[in-house]
């Protein structure tokens, strides 16, 4: 499955890490000026795996639920602020 990551949120692209896998970089979580963000970005800030947040999604039972635009989920940036104490 193809991935689509949104250029807002990805600094420099891809970068391969020290164990040789694919590592991407991300702007700090209050420079994102969008309303949501993708789930692998969302469970990048959150510090969990994006199969967790699809979880919390599909039984609606996560501190935060996603919107659903266009059949993909998106994750408000505010309230993944508000859930790690970020202003």
């Amino acid at each position: 499955m193809m991935q689509s990551y949104s250029s807002d949120v990805l600094t420099g692209g891809v970068n391969i890490g020290h164990s040789g896998v694919e590592c991407l970089e991300y702007v700090p979580l209050e420079s994102i000026s969008t309303p949501t963000v993708n789930t692998v970005a969302a469970a990048h800030y959150l510090h969990l795996k994006p199969q967790t947040l699809r979880m919390w999604a599909c039984k609606e039972c996560g501190p935060i639920r996603p919107r659903r635009i266009n059949g993909r989920l998106h994750w408000n940036v505010n309230e993944i602020r508000r859930l790690l104490g970020v202003k």
